[in-house]
């Protein structure tokens, strides 16, 4: 029998390398593999639903469940994870030191609703008292300019959005002082070409970031894995079948990144870091699924809700294909 064609977009993890080179197929699908940088991706699944199923931005995703006959249904599955206090940047000529320096400031996102600024305001509230609504928000291309936000926003009149000139950028304004400072998910060219004029607020963003987690217990989630609603509809098996290949690859990956006979990666010390990441974390630091990921969503729908991205409180029972939230026991 004839497996069901399916195209999948979604950048070359190393979690995603055994489903990539065809270790591990899903049941019943043959899978065509997009690799992508993530920006296409998004780009691509969000304005023309160009893919059966793509990585999505997990923010991208929670605004679409809220328009009328949501367009997509994702997977309990996250392939990209980041502790974002390492992704605020500011300008020497803002004189912010501190976190709460940044009321009142001018703010750089390249687009408000992105996952990574999400997290970046929520924490600074949550950990630093500093309201969101606190601060001026500036969007636009980080290194190329024109860029516009992917999905179109109404958020209520508390929060100031503008966009910036279409042919500058946010980069080149962060380092010549128009912006106070960046959220962003990449760092900004300027960083490192004019590194007198932008540095990151956390100068050891490492152990703030360790101390996070420690405190929280949140290894804050990026993407989901998102299928086009139509096409799960008409092949609802393929829910579980994509999952359990997504953790069969994710397994690989973890067995690979403790092997000391020879290093799979360029890391000189990657063992023992492996060693401190399981003793911190946990053996399965990366995981998927909904029951030991539900504090860091419930965290995630409330700040996107109190951020004015979403008009009610999304539910976390909204969030994923019943499919993959429970399996057979024998």
């Amino acid at each position: 029998m004839a497996k069901l064609p399916l195209t999948l977009a979604c950048w070359d993890y190393d979690r995603c390398q055994a489903l990539i080179n065809g270790t591990v197929t899903p049941d019943g699908i043959d899978l065509n593999f997009l690799n992508l940088v993530v920006e296409e991706t998004f780009f691509r699944m969000l304005r023309y639903r160009e893919f059966d199923a793509a990585e999505l931005s997990l923010s991208s995703y929670v605004v679409s469940l809220t328009q009328e006959d949501p367009p997509f249904i994702a997977l309990p599955v996250f392939p990209s994870r980041f502790f974002r206090h390492s992704c605020i940047f500011v300008s020497a000529k803002s004189g912010i030191e501190k976190p709460q320096d940044l009321v009142g400031k001018r703010i750089g996102v390249p687009e408000y609703q992105m996952t990574a600024p999400v997290w970046i305001r929520g924490i600074l509230q949550d950990e630093y008292g500093i309201d969101p609504a606190s601060c001026e928000y500036f969007s636009g291309g980080q290194e190329d300019p024109g860029r516009e936000e992917k999905l179109k926003l109404t958020l209520p009149a508390k929060f100031k959005l503008k966009p910036i000139p279409r042919d500058k950028t946010l980069s080149q304004m962060l380092a010549d002082g128009e912006l106070d400072a960046l959220h962003a998910a990449r760092a900004p060219s300027t960083l490192y070409t004019r590194p007198d004029d932008v540095r990151r607020l956390f100068s050891d963003s490492p152990a703030v970031e360790r101390a996070y987690f420690e405190k929280t217990q949140i290894f804050p989630i990026m993407h989901v894995i998102a299928l086009r609603r139509d096409v799960y509809e008409a092949n609802r098996w393929i829910a579980t079948s994509l999952y359990k290949a997504f953790e069969h690859a994710k397994r690989i990956t973890y067995e690979g990144l403790i092997v000391s006979a020879a290093a799979k990666t360029m890391l000189p010390w990657q063992i023992s870091q492996v060693e401190q990441v399981r003793r911190d974390m946990g053996e399965d630091w990366w995981p998927y699924g909904l029951a030991p990921n539900r504090h860091v969503l419930d965290t995630f729908l409330r700040y996107h809700h109190e951020q004015g991205l979403s008009k009610r409180l999304v539910g976390i029972d909204e969030l994923f294909t019943p499919e993959c939230l429970e399996a057979f026991k024998i």
